[in-house]
């Protein structure tokens, strides 16, 4: 593809957001008649039916923008490489669509998703990590692709999370991308951001619509691939620590959730309320107030990846420990948020953080949690618990 004028891009940024807000409506209504539905249940936590297919809406917008912008600008190659991973996109959406409407085993999609990780390193996506042999490399690459999937799947657990945090990572990627003349991958990273953003419409709290494994398996898979595709091009190779940092909130929430289970011998595939949106709102904050921090945060962290980007050694490695040690705190502070149970622990636990939180109010209940995240978490959430492979959960 050619440099566009950067003009075009909010051009695409706009026409992709327009053409997902109004496939979603229409995927509502369809899900709405033939009975495809979030139901309520037991570990879920929205109180009545909500509709699917609302990542149909996000695949077809961006399959069209893709197929329209192929045909309007045709790349100068690597054409097939594109077919071949849009190709392995709509497969994992498919999965996760069955995964949504019959259920899947875990094994299963875990399975696909590996698969699809192998697909993108046998298209000559990976990391180039240096002083690394080629079969690390090549396992890291693999492993990348899995756990940036994976994490915006697990991510999807409030209302307008996983879509919004897509939205602003493709944006950081596009930035870092236009800036080194990578113009495809800014085109498409635009195209993708727009396409999240567009469904946001219906998906704030409370939500109509949710997009369900569909939607965030595929979101998910292409932007690691968007990731690898900046490590290239030796004379543009964005640094890694850049990419983790634009990525950074739902590959943070991962790790949480999967180091809170396994500290709490719970297996990391048992979904639950015990993401950071969650733990938010365990300490007082409203649903929409969750997830406008995450935004936040999620924005901080692209800005800071698109800086290191473009920054030297020596700021990418102040930049790796500066990011290290805020994880490291934040990880540790959001785990001592009782989420599993009420012990005399967590309630002082819970009382510290809220008070710190709040400037010295606790503001918490007789059991010891924040009132209105009670009410929140048990009748306001309007969100089912999680989706696979936290999807038991």
């Amino acid at each position: 593809m050619s440099a566009l004028p950067l003009w075009a891009y909010p051009l695409l940024f706009l026409g992709a957001l327009a053409l997902s807000a109004l496939l979603t409506p229409v995927a509502l209504g369809f899900a709405t008649r033939h009975g495809i539905l979030d139901h309520p249940a037991p570990g879920k936590s929205h109180t009545k039916a909500v509709p699917y297919l609302g990542g149909a809406a996000i695949v077809a917008a961006f399959s069209a923008a893709l197929v329209l912008g192929a045909l309007v600008d045709p790349p100068s190659k690597g054409l097939a490489q594109l077919a071949a991973l849009l190709g392995m996109a709509l497969v994992l959406a498919v999965v996760g669509l069955a995964d949504d409407v019959r259920g899947l085993p875990i094994w299963l999609r875990l399975a696909v998703e590996v698969g699809a990780g192998v697909g993108v390193w046998a298209t000559g996506a990976v990391m180039h990590l240096a002083g690394f042999p080629g079969w690390a490399d090549d396992l890291v690459s693999v492993a990348w692709v899995v756990v940036v999937t994976n994490a915006f799947n697990l991510l999807d657990n409030m209302d307008g999370l996983s879509a919004g945090v897509a939205s602003i990572g493709a944006l950081g990627l596009f930035g870092i991308a236009v800036v080194r003349g990578e113009f495809l991958v800014a085109a498409l990273a635009v195209a993708l951001a727009g396409c999240a953003a567009g469904f946001l419409r219906h998906n704030f709290h409370p939500a109509r619509i949710y997009m369900g494994d569909a939607g965030s398996l595929f979101l998910g898979f292409l932007l690691s691939v968007l990731a690898l595709k900046l490590r290239d091009n030796p004379a543009t190779r964005v640094d890694v620590a850049a990419l983790v940092a634009v990525l950074g909130v739902a590959l943070f929430d991962t790790a949480l959730v999967v180091t809170s289970r396994v500290a709490h011998r719970r297996s990391p595939f048992m979904g639950g309320q015990d993401h950071t949106s969650h733990r938010l709102v365990h300490l007082g904050l409203p649903v929409r107030a969750a997830v406008g921090v995450v935004y936040g945060t999620a924005a901080l962290l692209a800005g800071i990846g698109v800086v290191l980007g473009q920054a030297s050694s020596s700021v990418h490695i102040a930049g790796i420990v500066v990011l290290a040690i805020a994880g490291i705190v934040a990880l540790a502070m959001l785990a001592l948020v009782p989420v599993y149970g009420d012990s005399l622990d967590e309630r002082m636990s819970a009382g510290l953080l809220g008070r710190a939180v709040r400037g010295g109010r606790a503001w918490t209940s007789s059991a010891g949690l924040p009132d209105a995240p009670a009410r929140d978490l048990q009748a306001g959430l309007e969100r089912r618990g999680e989706a696979a492979p936290d999807s038991s959960a």
